[in-house]
């Protein structure tokens, strides 16, 4: 079993990304903080206590520090856990720093359950192909480990008719309503069909980020209304 520390200053947010790793069998959720001191001890206290955090899903944005400063930091632990940065930052620089950092794989915000496990799943493979030994038999296995991180699973990181800017675009447009809506309230929100909305909405759905409120009326249709997953 493969331990997982989450680090996200947003509550809501690092909730879901702690019920989204529970889902994965391979993976169990070590503990949570919202701070980059607080991970750095959450480590430290988990390798004291014989129970090392194995992977890191790493916010860049924290209150206290930057990110990849925190993944620095790690690295000098002992031992040292694997880091998947989890960010909206787009900005390649910040990417080159990452993986000049020790960072093994990058998972933009918003996301799906699909990207996520698509990240943990090429993480798992990274990890049989090195083996449990700690050392490479050959230039094969070492090629084969890093091809496991490399390689991408296009469909679940942005599934069909899924654009990565509206996604964004709609997740932001709840966040600041602070309420559920219906698919056409987001929909005129963010500038797009209800239909489009309603695609989205129910993606977003069907992999738990959002819940799906249902109003019954005194005729016609029941109303639907999206939620972000408290």
């Amino acid at each position: 079993m493969i331990r997982v520390l989450v680090v996200e200053d947003d509550p809501l947010i690092a909730e879901a990304h702690r019920e989204y790793v529970g889902r994965i069998r391979e993976f169990t959720v070590a503990g949570v903080a919202h701070t980059g001191r607080d991970a750095l001890r959450a480590v430290a206290s988990a390798a004291e206590d014989g129970t090392p955090v194995d992977l890191v899903l790493l916010d860049i944005g924290l209150p206290d520090t930057n990110g990849l400063d925190v993944a620095a930091a790690l690295s000098a632990a002992d031992p040292s856990p694997d880091v998947i940065a989890v960010t909206s930052v787009r900005d390649l620089e910040v990417v080159r720093t990452a993986v000049a950092r020790g960072i093994v794989l990058y998972l933009l915000k918003p996301f799906t359950f699909a990207a996520l496990r698509d990240k943990l799943e090429r993480y798992l493979s990274y990890r049989a192909a090195l083996g449990a030994a700690g050392r490479a038999a050959g230039q094969h296995e070492i090629d084969r480990a890093m091809s496991a991180l490399r390689s991408s699973d296009t469909r679940a990181a942005s599934p069909k008719g899924i654009a990565p800017a509206t996604l964004d675009r709609i997740v932001s447009y709840l966040r600041d309503s602070g309420e559920p809506c219906t698919a056409a309230q987001v929909g005129e929100g963010v500038g797009v069909s209800r239909v489009t909305a309603w695609r989205y909405l129910e993606r977003l759905a069907d992999d738990g980020a959002l819940t799906r409120l249902t109003e019954y009326g005194r005729a016609g249709r029941p109303q639907v209304r999206y939620a972000r997953r408290a």
